[in-house]
C-alpha cells in the first residue's frame, strides 16, 4: 500500500472516530496525554529531592518538593479518573453507533447489493476482523498508544538531553549510547514487523472459518433450533465440528505465539543489554563524582522510558499500517454505492387509487449471470384489477414482482406507472405505493402490534382491524396482552409461539396496515392448507376493495376470482386471461397446470 493510501485512510479513520463519538475520542486523547505525563512528575521532583537531601537542604524545601510531587500526581490522577468515567459512559454509545452504521448501510444499499453473496461475505468478514482486534478497536487503541508514546518521547528527551552534554561523559560513550538506542529501535522495527506479518497470515487463513463458526454458534444459540437438534440427533455432529474447529485454530494459534515469542526474544535481549550499559556508564560517572545521585536516577528513568516509548511508537506505527489493510476492506463495505437512479418526480397521491402499471418489452438477468430470468415481458393492468401470476418454480414470478417494486431495474425495456418510466419517480415515494408480502417475510421478537405496523409506535385499533381481516381474530382473542403480546421468547419469557399459518396471517395484516394502493402477495399462504388459502384469498379480495391486488400462488384454484391471470413459463408470459378463458384452451400451459393439480383433489 502506498503512503498516499495510508494518508487517506488515516484521514478517514480520524473522521470516523469523531463521528462515532466526539466525547469518547476527545476524552481518550486527553487521557493519553495525562497517563503519559504521570510517571515523569516523580522522576523530575525525586531527583531534586534526593539532591536536596544529599546537600542537607532545609526541611521546608524538602517538604515543598514532596508536596509538589504528591499534589501534581493527585490532580492528574483525579482528572484521569474523571475522563475514564466519561469514557465508560460514552463507550457504549460509540459501539452502538458503529453497530447502527451496519444497519443503516444495509438499509441504504441497493437491493442488488443485499442479495450479492460477495457483499454479504465482505460484511461478515469486516465484523469478524473487528472482533479480532482490527478496524475500530485497533483505531482507538492505536490512537491512544501513539499519543501516549509521542508525549513520553518529548518528556523523556527533555529530561535526558543534558546527559549527552555532560563533560563527564566521553564522546565514545555518547556514541555508544546513541548507537545502542538506534540498535534497539531497529530491532523493534524488525521484530514487530515480523510478528505482525505472522499475526496477519494467521487471521487471513482463519477468517473464513471464523465466519462459518459464527453461523454455527448463531444456530446453536437460537432456542428454535432445539427441535431439529434433538429430532435429527445433530448434537454430536455439531459438538464435534466446534471442538475440531477450536482445536485446529488453537493449535495454529499456539504455533503462531511460539514463533512470535522467539522473534521478540532478540528484541528483549538487546533492550536489556542497553539498559545494563546505561547503568554502568552512569555508575562510572557517579563514582568519579562528576554527577549527583539525583541526576543518575533521573537519567536512568528517562532514558529507559525513552527507549520504551520509541519502541512503542515504532510498534504503533507498524500496527497502524497493518490495520490500514483491514480498514481499507472495512471502508470498502461502507463505500459501496447505491447506483440505482433515485428519481425526482413526485408520485401523485390519488384518493381514487388510479394507478396503471405497464411492462413494456421487459427483459432481465441477475448481476453476473448470463441467463435471462425474464424475457420480453409485456403486460398492462389497470387500477383496481385483481391479477394472479401463476407458473412453475423458477418461471420468473418473483422476479417480475421485484422489478415492479423497483428492487431491481430491467436489463432491457421499461416499466411505466401512469405512462411514466418508474425510474423517474422519487425512489422512496414510488416504494410507498406498494404493500408486499414476500415468500421470505420476517417477523420479529417484538410485540404483535409492532410486527403488524413495522414500527415501534402504532395505532392499536387499526392493528386489531387488520389482524381480524387477515383471519387471526380467534388467535388474537386468546393472546394474554392483545396487540402488546410478544412473539417468541427471545426477549419476553411470556412470549407466544405461533404457527407458520399464523405467521403468514400476521404478514398479511402488515400489508393491510400500510394501506398502499398496490397489494402484492408473493405466495405468503404456502403454510396454509388449500381450503384455508382459498378462504384467505377470497376474503382478501373483498378487503382489497378498489386497490390493485396481485397474487402469486402455486395453487391455481386460489386464483379463480382474479380479473386476469398471467401464466409464466421459462421467464416469459405465455398466456393471459380470466380463469374461464384460460381453462378452455386445452393446448395452453394453464390448462396443463390446472389438471396436473386437479388430480390431487379428485
Amino acid at each position: 500500500m502506498k503512503l498516499s493510501e495510508h494518508y487517506e485512510i488515516s484521514k478517514k479513520s480520524i473522521r470516523l472516530l469523531f463521528s462515532l463519538s466526539r466525547e469518547y475520542t476527545v476524552c481518550l486523547i486527553l487521557r493519553a496525554v495525562i497517563t503519559a505525563a504521570l510517571p515523569y512528575v516523580p522522576i523530575a521532583f525525586s531527583a531534586q529531592l534526593v539532591d536536596a537531601l544529599y546537600e542537607r537542604k532545609p526541611v521546608e524545601l524538602l517538604a515543598f518538593y514532596v508536596l509538589l510531587t504528591v499534589g501534581i500526581v493527585f490532580l492528574l490522577k483525579l482528572l484521569d479518573t474523571y475522563l475514564s468515567a466519561r469514557m465508560s459512559v460514552s463507550q457504549d454509545a460509540m459501539y452502538r453507533n458503529e453497530e447502527w452504521r451496519y444497519s443503516e448501510k444495509a438499509m441504504q444499499m441497493a437491493y442488488e447489493s443485499i442479495e450479492d453473496r460477495d457483499v454479504e461475505i465482505l460484511c461478515a468478514r469486516t465484523r469478524k476482523e473487528s472482533q479480532s482486534g482490527y478496524n475500530l478497536w485497533n483505531l482507538y487503541n492505536g490512537l491512544e498508544n501513539t499519543i501516549r508514546n509521542a508525549i513520553k518521547i518529548i518528556l523523556s528527551v527533555s529530561l535526558a538531553l543534558s546527559l549527552f552534554f555532560l563533560d563527564s561523559v566521553s564522546v565514545l560513550m555518547r556514541l555508544v549510547l546513541a548507537g545502542g538506542i538506534l540498535l534497539t529501535i531497529l530491532c523493534r522495527i524488525i521484530t514487530v514487523g515480523k510478528a505482525e506479518a505472522i499475526n496477519n497470515k494467521f487471521f487471513e487463513v482463519y477468517v473464513d472459518l471464523n465466519v462459518m463458526g459464527g453461523k454455527y454458534y448463531d444456530y446453536l444459540e437460537d432456542y428454535n433450533s432445539g427441535k431439529d437438534i434433538r429430532i435429527y440427533d445433530m448434537a454430536d455432529g455439531l459438538i464435534d465440528f466446534i471442538k475440531n474447529t477450536l482445536f485446529t485454530v488453537g493449535e495454529s494459534e499456539k504455533r503462531k505465539d511460539i514463533k512470535i515469542a522467539c522473534i521478540k526474544l532478540v528484541d528483549t535481549a538487546v533492550y536489556h543489554l542497553l539498559q545494563f550499559g546505561i547503568y554502568m556508564m552512569l555508575l562510572a560517572a557517579v563514582s568519579a563524582g562528576r554527577i549527583s545521585v539525583g541526576l543518575i536516577a533521573r537519567y536512568v528513568s528517562s532514558v529507559l522510558l525513552l527507549l520504551s516509548a520509541v519502541s512503542g511508537l515504532v510498534s504503533d506505527i507498524q500496527k497502524t499500517f497493518v490495520n490500514h489493510k483491514y480498514l481499507k476492506r472495512y471502508f470498502s463495505y461502507f463505500d459501496i454505492s447505491n447506483h440505482m437512479y433515485q428519481g425526482s418526480l413526485t408520485v401523485e397521491k390519488r384518493d381514487d387509487n388510479e394507478y396503471d402499471i405497464e411492462f413494456r418489452n421487459v427483459s432481465f438477468r441477475y448481476p453476473r449471470t448470463e441467463a435471462y430470468a425474464l424475457r420480453h415481458v409485456n403486460l398492462k393492468f389497470k387500477a383496481g384489477e385483481k391479477l394472479a401470476i401463476v407458473g412453475k418454480n423458477g418461471s420468473g414470478k418473483t422476479t417480475f414482482i421485484k422489478l415492479m417494486c423497483r428492487l431491481y431495474d430491467p436489463t432491457e425495456g421499461e416499466i411505466l406507472l401512469n405512462g411514466i418510466n418508474i425510474k423517474k419517480y422519487d425512489y422512496g415515494e414510488y416504494m410507498s405505493i406498494f404493500s408486499v408480502v414476500f415468500q421470505d417475510f420476517r417477523l420479529f421478537s417484538f410485540s404483535l402490534g409492532q410486527n403488524v405496523a413495522a414500527d415501534s409506535e402504532y395505532d392499536a385499533q387499526c392493528v386489531r382491524r387488520c389482524l381480524i381481516q387477515a383471519g387471526l381474530e380467534e388467535r388474537l382473542g386468546s393472546m394474554p396482552a392483545g396487540t402488546e403480546t410478544f412473539l417468541y421468547r427471545n426477549f419476553d419469557k411470556d412470549g407466544i409461539e405461533i404457527s407458520g399459518g399464523e405467521a403468514q396471517k400476521i404478514a398479511l395484516a402488515r400489508a393491510l396496515y400500510k394501506n398502499a394502493p398496490f397489494i402484492i402477495l408473493d405466495e405468503p399462504t404456502s403454510a396454509l392448507d388449500p381450503a384455508a388459502e382459498y378462504e384467505v384469498y377470497s376474503s382478501f379480495n373483498h378487503i382489497a376493495g378498489d386497490k390493485t391486488a396481485i397474487y402469486i400462488s402455486h395453487r391455481l384454484a386460489s386464483c379463480r376470482f382474479c380479473d386476469k391471470i398471467a401464466v409464466f413459463d421459462g421467464g416469459q408470459i405465455v398466456q393471459t386471461g380470466s380463469h374461464h378463458e384460460l381453462i378452455s384452451q386445452e393446448a395452453g400451459k394453464y390448462y396443463e397446470l390446472w389438471h396436473a393439480q386437479a388430480q390431487y383433489y379428485t
